[in-house]
Parts: structure tokens; sequence; C-alpha cells
């Protein structure tokens, strides 16, 4: 008997949305965050992906890589930042890096950032993401991380649905499963 993987049970918990006569069907990873044992492991599994090239630092952008990121950042025994869309400093005395990403996966362009005093240079960041499609929030935040000077170490995502090598290359992506698994 074969010995489930995390791959295995992310497929498992993962429902193809999608209605009638609409060829286009989709993964819902939502099942992700209801499985205990696949919640636990996520964190490790992504971690291990990046785990030789010492990130002290995960990036997590809104909405799920900020459930994401910290289990990997606690893994790692690295720091979390989120990083916002579409978000404002606070007040005047906040300075805030943000840059507009290229075109994502529903053709928006998100304005992305952070406060600036949560990512110093010297730092080495990684980007941790249930999915990645066109890279365009992860090419955002790779600009955000060299305007702090710090490291991009690359992405960690669950799904890698790049349909390009060279987005992989430029941002370092590693990932669990390719779309085509599904």
């Amino acid at each position: 008997m074969r010995t489930s993987t995390v791959a295995d049970r992310i497929r498992e918990a993962t429902v193809l949305l999608g209605d009638g006569p609409d060829r286009h069907r989709y993964p819902d990873p939502t099942g992700w965050w209801r499985a205990p044992e696949l919640l636990r492991e996520l964190g490790p599994a992504l971690a291990a992906l990046f785990a030789g090239e010492r990130p002290n630092v995960v990036l997590g952008p809104e909405s799920r890589g900020s459930l994401l990121g910290p289990l990997v950042a606690v893994e790692l025994g690295a720091g979390f930042v989120e990083v916002r869309k579409n978000r404002y400093p606070a007040c005047d005395s906040d300075r805030w890096l943000q840059r507009t990403s290229p075109p994502d996966y529903q053709d928006r362009h998100l304005r992305l950032g952070f406060s600036r005093r949560l990512l110093q240079a010297g730092d080495r960041a990684l980007l941790v993401d249930d999915w990645i499609d066109t890279g365009g929030q992860a090419f955002a935040a790779q600009a955000l991380v060299a305007d702090a000077g710090a490291t991009w170490v690359g992405v960690a995502v669950i799904v890698d649905g790049l349909r390009r090598h060279e987005p992989r290359r430029q941002l370092r992506v590693r990932s669990l499963l390719h779309s085509r698994d599904f």
C-alpha cells in the first residue's frame, strides 16, 4: 500500500468548480484549510522547498499568502511580512514601499506594499502563496524586495500554474504541484 503524500492530500482536498456547459473548470483551494492534517503539513512542505536557502523573512500576499506565510515562517524560524493589496500607509509617518503589479490572473494591476520598517537591507526574503498563475504579484513583490535592499530567495507555492518557463526561472519558483496535476 502506497503512503499518501502531501501532494496527494492536496489533490484529495481540492474541489473542481465550474457549471454545466462551461468548459473552464478551476480548482477551489478552500478545502485545504479544512483538513487539519493537511494544514499542519503545508508549512513544513513549503519550507522544505527552500530550506537550504536560509530565508529570514517570509512575505505573504493578502489573502491566502497571509494564511500560508506564517506557517512557513514558523517552520523556517523566520519573521513574516504581509504584502498588502491596494492599501496605503495609516499615517504620514508610516513610510511604505509600494509597487504596482503587472496584470494578474484576473487582468488586474494591484498596488502591493508594506511598511518600510518591516524589510531591511541584508534580509533574505521568500514569497509564499497558494498559487502562481501569471507571476504578476510575485514580480511586484520581487521589486519591493529590491527596493528594500534585501535579497530575493524565491517563491514557494502550493500550485505552479505558470504557462511559460521564463517567469518561473526569473522568480525562482518552486512548488508542491503543477496546475496540470488536477
